[in-house]
């Protein structure tokens, strides 16, 4: 029987693998860490389906110079890394054009208006429902400026059809009234529901995918074995080999490193992301909550409350800087004045980072049996369970049930 490796056990690779094995394919889920132990640990456990838009967009770039000329901003390159950006931020700007701003917008939207359909459909097959929580998100301005500010946002979930409510000061300490009396405004957005544990639903997805029959093998693939049908077998640091008749190579921030093994240029960044866990806050939430204007989100999660945001570019190997999450956590205190950091941990992992904010799912333009399925930026667990029911289309020979072009890998 054929053999398919799925590279990756964050929450992209699981959900890949398990829909696979599912479908009665004989699949060995690779990576060099146990599952959940990447990016998908300290996530924000958002299932942020109006969030989809360009990163590229003009209101974006309306601020990058304040945000960079400010050392505690929500961006942030290290100096050193700088010229290795430059080829992926002339990339960022192509994506800035007003004609391909629409396309990025559509792509991402067609994915986002399925998610829920997928994600209950993984979660009821697996007896997961509960880990979804029914509560949305608040995104929090301290005034009319704050609000206008993010008006692009808005126009476009109007423009696509998501839901979304305004509220005023009332309304919003009704909801969640442990929040400061000085944000004047809010949006409810009810369908960004929360993860009650993002590493937790890794974990119970690879430990359903290993029931059905899926090996999980732990180690760090260093080279590919190829022939003239495609890549044979995997090589890893250890020495030991690992036959596929097909890859699927979802190793979030990582995956560039194994694409450039097959030749194939993939402009993958990561956006590193910074997050404090507190399990003694002193405060209850029911909501998550975003404050656009100070670039922070808060997220009652994992049995406490979660802290998280900003962006740092500065490769995958430089050691963590955690100062950005201590100035999350005092702009956290803004919104929340009650808020104490009791029994506190803090976190950094790697989004992958495309320039244009559409992930790539789809075969590879070099290897025949090698797929790719990266790039989802902030929205990997998002997009995880559509993710995964696509890619496994693709793979077992189903048509999917929507135009995979925008994601392809060859695109840039």
């Amino acid at each position: 029987m054929s053999s398919i490796v799925v590279v990756g056990a964050g929450i992209i690779g699981t959900t890949i693998a398990y829909e696979l094995q599912r479908r009665g394919k004989t699949v060995t889920l690779l990576d060099k860490a146990a599952p959940g132990r990447g990016a998908s640990y300290g996530n924000m456990a958002s299932i942020a389906v109006t969030e989809f838009m360009p990163a590229s967009r003009p209101g974006v770039w309306a601020q990058m110079p304040k945000w960079l000329l400010d050392p505690e901003g929500p961006v942030r390159i290290r100096p050193g890394y700088l010229p290795k950006l430059v080829p992926w931020f002339l990339r960022f700007l192509a994506a800035s054009r007003p004609s391909k701003l629409r396309e990025l917008e559509a792509a991402g939207a067609v994915l986002c208006r399925r998610v829920y359909e997928d994600l209950n459909a993984l979660l009821k097959e697996t007896g997961l429902g509960h880990m979804l929580t029914a509560e949305g998100c608040l995104s929090l301005y301290a005034d009319d400026a704050e609000f206008k500010a993010d008006r692009e946002h808005m126009e476009i979930l109007e423009r696509f059809g998501f839901r979304h409510e305004i509220l005023g000061s009332n309304a919003i300490r009704d909801l969640e009234p442990v929040l400061t009396s000085k944000i004047g405004k809010a949006v409810l957005f009810p369908d960004n529901r929360s993860i009650t544990d993002p590493y937790r639903l890794v974990f119970a997805l690879s430990e359903r995918f290993g029931r059905l029959g899926g090996r999980i093998v732990q180690g760090n693939v260093v080279d590919f074995e190829q022939g003239d049908a495609g890549v044979s077998a995997l090589r890893l640091a250890d020495g030991r080999t690992i036959a596929a008749d097909r890859v699927v190579l979802a190793a979030g921030a990582f995956t560039a490193r194994l694409s450039a093994l097959l030749r194939e240029h993939i402009p993958l960044e990561t956006e590193r992301g910074y997050h404090t866990q507190i399990m003694e806050p002193g405060i209850s939430m029911h909501h998550s909550i975003i404050w656009p204007a100070r670039a922070f989100m808060v997220t009652p999660t994992a049995g406490g409350i979660r802290v998280g945001g900003t962006v740092e570019m500065a490769g995958l190997d430089a050691p963590p800087d955690y100062r950005r999450a201590k100035i999350l956590v005092k702009r956290a205190q803004e919104a929340l004045p009650d808020l104490k950091v009791r029994q506190a941990t803090e976190w950094m992992g790697h989004r992958p980072a495309l320039p244009d904010t559409v992930p790539v799912m789809g075969r590879s333009a070099k290897r025949r049996n090698v797929w790719y399925a990266t790039g989802h930026g902030h929205l990997g667990l998002t997009y995880a369970a559509t993710t995964g029911r696509l890619m496994a289309d693709l793979i077992t020979g189903v048509e999917p049930p929507v135009d995979m072009k925008p994601y392809r890998v060859d695109r840039f």
